[in-house]
C-alpha cells in the first residue's frame, strides 16, 4: 500500500506585517477611512471649488492609475480592490495647496505609489507613509509653488469659470503659522490674537493645504475611526497632546497651535497608518509623542513654520526601532546573565 501526496491549494495566505486582529478586511479599513475623510473633502470642494476638486481628482486617478501599471508591468496580480491606492490619492491631493498645479500633483502621485510603495514591496512593505512622501518630494522640488499658496477670491462661480485667474499662477500669501513664526523672530511677541483664530480654523481655513479647511470636520472623522476601532487612539492622543503642551511651554497658545496647520490631519490620518507606526501600545503612544514633539520644536526652530510632514516621516524611520524596545516578553521566559 502506497501512500500519495495530493497537492491541495492553500487557504492561508501569509501577507507582511503588520498582521491586524479585525473583523474587517484591508478593503473595509480603507473605506472606512475614506468616509471619515468625506466631510473634509466636501467642506474643501464647498468652499475652494473646482479648484479643489480637480486637485482631488488628479491624486485619486494617478495614484489609481500608477498602481495599475505597476502591477501590469510586473505581471502581479492587481491590487485596487485593497482600497489602498485610494486612500494615498485623496489623502496626497488633502496636504497639497487648492491650487496646485496639476503637474505637481500628478508628480506626487507617482512618487507616491512607485516609489514610496511598490519599490519597497507593496502594501505592508513600505517604511514611510506614501502620501507624506508625495508631498515631501513635491514641496522640496517646487517649494516656490508649494509654499504658502491661497485661493483665489471670487467663491464657486470664479472657480468654476476660472475667470479670477487671468494672469496669474497662483496667490501667494502669509499663513496664521508663518504671521506667528515671523512674530517669534521678531522678538517673540505675537501680533495677532490667536484665539480669534479658532473659529476660522475649525469652520473655514482657506489658507495652507485642502485638508487644512476645517478642523472641525479632521476631529470628526478622526474620532469616528477611534470608535470604529480602526484607529489606535494613543497615536492621536499623544501627539495632539505633546504638540500642545510644548506649545504651552514655549510660550505660545496650545490651541491655535493644534489647529492650525496640518497636525489634526497628520494625527488621526497619517500617523496612524498601520504599516508605518508601531505595533504595541507603548510603542505606538511614544510615537505620537515623537511626532508631536518633533512637529513643534521644528515649527519654532526650523527654518519652515509647518513640519508635519517631516515630523512623520522622521517617526517612520525610528518605528522599526521604537517595536524593538517595546518587544512584549513571552510568559514564562526569564532573561539569563549570559544573555541565553
Amino acid at each position: 500500500m502506497s501512500i500519495e501526496e495530493v497537492a491541495t491549494p492553500s487557504r492561508m495566505h501569509i501577507a507582511p506585517s503588520p498582521h491586524i486582529a479585525a473583523k474587517e478586511s484591508v478593503t473595509h479599513i480603507m473605506l472606512w477611512v475614506v468616509g471619515a475623510l468625506m466631510p473634509v473633502t466636501a467642506i474643501a470642494i464647498y468652499h475652494m471649488g473646482w479648484v479643489a476638486g480637480r486637485v482631488i481628482l488628479a491624486g485619486i486617478i494617478t495614484c489609481l492609475v500608477s498602481e495599475w501599471a505597476w502591477n501590469a508591468l510586473r505581471k502581479k496580480p492587481q491590487t485596487l480592490g485593497d482600497g489602498s491606492a485610494l486612500v494615498t490619492g485623496l489623502l496626497l491631493a488633502l496636504v497639497m495647496p487648492p491650487y496646485t498645479p496639476v503637474w505637481i500633483v500628478i508628480a506626487g502621485g507617482i512618487v507616491a505609489i512607485i516609489l514610496a510603495k511598490q519599490i519597497f514591496g507593496g502594501l505592508g512593505w513600505n517604511i514611510f507613509n506614501p502620501a507624506l512622501v508625495g508631498r515631501a518630494v513635491a514641496l522640496l522640488s517646487w517649494i516656490s509653488v508649494m509654499a504658502q499658496l491661497k485661493p483665489f477670491p471670487g467663491g464657486w462661480y470664479s472657480a468654476l469659470s476660472m475667470d479670477a485667474v487671468g494672469e496669474y499662477d497662483a496667490i501667494n500669501g502669509a499663513t496664521r503659522l508663518a504671521i506667528a513664526a515671523s512674530d517669534r523672530m521678531a522678538g517673540g511677541a505675537y501680533n495677532f490674537d490667536m484665539a480669534a483664530q479658532y473659529g476660522p480654523l475649525l469652520f473655514k481655513n482657506l489658507e495652507g493645504s485642502i485638508g487644512e479647511v476645517s478642523g472641525a470636520a479632521l476631529i470628526v472623522g478622526g474620532l469616528v475611526l477611534i470608535l470604529k476601532g480602526i484607529v489606535d487612539w494613543r497615536i492621536p492622543v499623544g501627539y495632539i497632546g505633546s504638540v500642545a503642551l510644548l506649545s504651552y511651554f514655549f510660550g505660545s497658545d496650545p490651541i491655535f497651535n493644534v489647529l492650525a496647520g496640518g497636525v489634526l490631519i497628520g494625527a488621526f490620518f497619517m500617523a496612524t497608518d498601520y504599516v508605518t507606526s508601531p505595533v504595541s501600545r507603548a510603542g505606538r503612544l511614544l510615537f505620537g509623542i515623537g511626532c508631536g514633539t518633533f512637529n513643534v520644536i521644528a515649527r519654532f526652530y526650523g527654518p519652515m513654520p509647518e513640519a508635519t510632514t517631516f515630523a512623520i516621516l522622521f517617526m517612520n524611520g525610528l518605528a522599526p526601532l521604537i517595536d524593538r524596545a517595546f518587544v512584549p516578553r513571552v510568559f514564562g521566559w526569564e532573561a539569563k546573565p549570559d544573555g541565553k
